[in-house]
């Protein structure tokens, strides 16, 4: 059962099955020779992806719920648990997990001695998340930004 993700894949990594399947869903006729068509049937029939039904085959409801059940926990740890592709998914509650994000944010946005307008520093917190501005603040509040006497340059805290 572990390698059932394999098999599918691998079945669907041709492009006659790939199209008998797609065909089978779609519920449309595709012009493929006999011979090709009943190899491509088995194929995806031993592989789970499809059922006989009646005179023809049906696309199986459950092949991919079944492997989604097969797929392992993923465990995050750290501010991992936070972050997802580069961007902040949410903030933590624990004030001590909630420094570790930002200090992580400002390292990611920041240089040490790099001084940003507003303008660049808002377009490298984009990468991290949608909302800018409370991010910005966050890392000013926290101390880890500071920004000039002017107010137009951001930096790292020295």
């Amino acid at each position: 059962m572990a390698e059932d993700w394999r098999r599918i894949i691998a079945t669907l990594a041709d492009p006659t099955r790939r199209l008998v399947y797609a065909s089978i869903v779609a519920d449309v006729a595709v012009d493929i020779p006999p011979k090709k068509r009943e190899k491509a049937l088995a194929a995806l029939s031993a592989a789970g992806l499809i059922v006989a039904s009646g005179d023809g085959f049906v696309a199986s409801e459950t092949v991919f719920a079944e492997l989604l059940t097969q797929a392992p926990a993923v465990t995050r740890t750290g501010i991992e648990r936070f972050i997802r592709d580069g961007r902040i998914e949410q903030y933590p509650a624990r004030p001590t997990d909630r420094d570790e994000v930002l200090a992580w944010a400002a390292t990611q946005a920041l240089k040490p001695g790099e001084v940003l307008t507003e303008r660049a520093l808002n377009e490298r917190l984009l990468a991290m998340t949608d909302d800018v501005a409370s991010l910005r603040r966050y890392l000013v509040d926290a101390g880890l930004v500071v920004r000039d006497a002017a107010g137009s340059g951001y930096s790292l805290a020295g």
